[in-house]
C-alpha cells in the first residue's frame, strides 16, 4: 500500500450544534446534531479499527460545515497545502489550519488567494493528483495548487467535474493504490483509463464517496449491492452510517485529513 490509501494519522472536527446551518445543494431537512455526534463517532471509530490514530478537534460552532474538514486542507508525503473553500461562508476555516498542521508537517504551504478550491475535488493517488473543477473548485485556484507542487515534483491533472456534481469525490473514490469505484457516467467520461474501475450498481451513485483506508474500504452505510461489489472485488469493506452528514452534502472522505506526518 503506497501514500494513497495507507495513513498513520487523521485529524477530525466534531460537528457542532450549528450544523443545520450547514450548506446543501437539496432540503432533504436538517441534521439532528446529536445523531450526527453519534455517527461522527463510529466514523472514527472505523478509522481508528483501521490502524489510524485520530486526533479530534472540538466543535466550531462559528462554522457549521467545518466538521467537513478535508476541503480545508491537503495532507501528502511532502507536507500539506492549506486549500481555500469556495463558499464564502467557509472562507474563514483555512485560517487555524496551518497552526494545526504544522505539528504534524515541517513544510505547511498555502495556495494562496487566486480562486477557489475544496478537498473534495481533489483525489490523491499513486501516480498522479486530480483535481475536478466544480462550484467549489474553479480553475484559478486548481492552478495555484498546481503552482504550489511544482518542487515536489507531483503530477496535477485538471479536469472538469460532471454537470450536478458538487464535488469531484461525490462521484468517485480509492479503493486501492490503484483501483477506483465510479458512478456509471463518471466511469464512461474516460477518467480514469489509466485505473483499474468498479462501476456502482444502478441507484447506489451515493455510495461513490468511498475511502481506502489500510486494506480497508470504507463506504457508507446502505447501499448493499456496492457492499457486494466491492466485496466480491477482494476487499474488506467496512460500512459507516453518515445519514446526517449527507443531509449537509457531507461524505466520508470530507470528515478527516489522512495522512502520515514528517515530524
Amino acid at each position: 500500500m503506497g501514500h494513497s490509501s495507507h495513513f498513520s494519522n487523521a485529524i477530525v472536527r466534531l460537528p457542532g450544534k450549528s450544523i443545520a446551518g450547514g450548506l446543501r445543494a437539496h432540503n432533504v431537512g436538517d441534521p439532528d446534531p446529536a445523531r450526527f455526534v453519534d455517527q461522527h463517532g463510529h466514523y472514527v471509530q472505523a478509522l481508528e479499527e483501521a490502524g489510524v490514530h485520530v486526533d479530534i478537534l472540538p466543535a466550531w460552532e462559528q462554522f457549521p460545515d467545518s466538521v467537513f474538514i478535508e476541503d480545508s486542507a491537503l495532507c501528502l508525503p511532502a507536507g500539506a497545502v492549506i486549500l481555500r473553500p469556495g463558499a464564502t461562508t467557509r472562507t474563514g476555516e483555512s485560517a487555524v489550519m496551518a497552526d494545526v498542521l504544522s505539528s504534524y508537517f515541517g513544510d505547511v504551504r498555502s495556495v494562496g488567494e487566486d480562486g477557489f478550491i475544496e478537498g473534495g475535488d481533489i483525489m490523491v493517488t499513486e501516480s498522479e493528483i486530480i483535481v475536478g473543477l466544480s462550484e467549489r473548485t474553479d480553475a484559478a485556484g486548481a492552478k495555484a495548487l498546481q503552482d504550489c507542487l511544482n518542487d515536489w515534483g507531483l503530477a496535477v491533472r485538471i479536469l472538469q467535474t460532471q454537470p450536478g456534481v458538487l464535488h469531484f469525490k461525490t462521484a468517485c473514490g480509492l479503493v486501492d493504490d490503484e483501483t477506483i469505484v465510479a458512478t456509471k457516467s463518471m466511469a464512461a467520461a474516460g477518467f480514469f483509463n489509466t485505473y483499474k474501475t468498479l462501476v456502482l450498481p444502478e441507484g447506489e451513485e451515493a455510495a461513490a464517496n468511498a475511502i481506502a483506508v489500510n486494506g480497508k474500504v470504507l463506504i457508507p452505510e446502505g447501499f448493499p449491492k456496492t457492499a457486494e461489489l466491492i466485496t466480491r472485488a477482494g476487499y474488506s469493506v467496512v460500512q459507516v452510517a453518515i445519514s446526517e452528514a449527507a443531509k449537509v452534502d457531507g461524505g466520508l472522505s470530507c470528515m478527516s485529513l489522512r495522512f502520515t506526518p514528517t515530524l
